[in-house]
């Protein structure tokens, strides 16, 4: 027997919602809305309106440092894909079931950017590649997690 018992990180919230809501959704969802309700689906308007510049910052050096609106919706979504990779971790069972939702989120990304004008861009793409990611690491953080409980 070994002197040191082995400690198991739990990474749960206080909802279960959270924990089953795919987060990657988020961009998804405002991307429609902008692409869908303000642009109309005119390809034209959804580019110039992803390259239009989000914010401006003057540096020390005396530069102008500039994101375009597609710059800031990737940006965040990096931000919420760490998230959802932490998220994997939790528990087996909303584990799966976040993952299922993802996987058709996933699906969501894959038709609409094949399908649909205002919705083939490279942000968008980016966006997707980032669902598919999470969907990858997150049934395996799962599996190798669920091996640890087993043992």
């Amino acid at each position: 027997m070994s002197r040191y018992r082995q400690r198991r990180v739990r990474l749960n919230s206080s909802s279960p919602t959270f924990d089953v809501f795919p987060l990657l959704s988020l961009p998804l969802i405002y991307y429609n809305f902008m692409v869908i309700a303000v642009h109309g689906l005119d390809p034209q308007s959804v580019n110039a309106w992803l390259n239009g510049t989000a914010f401006e910052i003057t540096m020390f050096s005396g530069m102008v440092w500039s994101m375009t609106q597609s710059d800031v919706i990737v940006a965040a979504a990096m931000g919420l894909l760490f998230i959802e990779i932490l998220k994997s971790v939790g528990t087996p069972m909303l584990s799966l079931v976040n993952h299922g939702i993802a996987v058709m989120t996933l699906l969501i990304y894959s038709v609409q950017f094949m399908s649909i004008p205002g919705f083939t861009t490279s942000a968008f793409f980016l966006l997707g590649l980032m669902q598919l990611i999470d969907v990858i690491a997150g049934y395996t953080i799962t599996i190798v997690a669920t091996r640890g409980l087993t043992r």
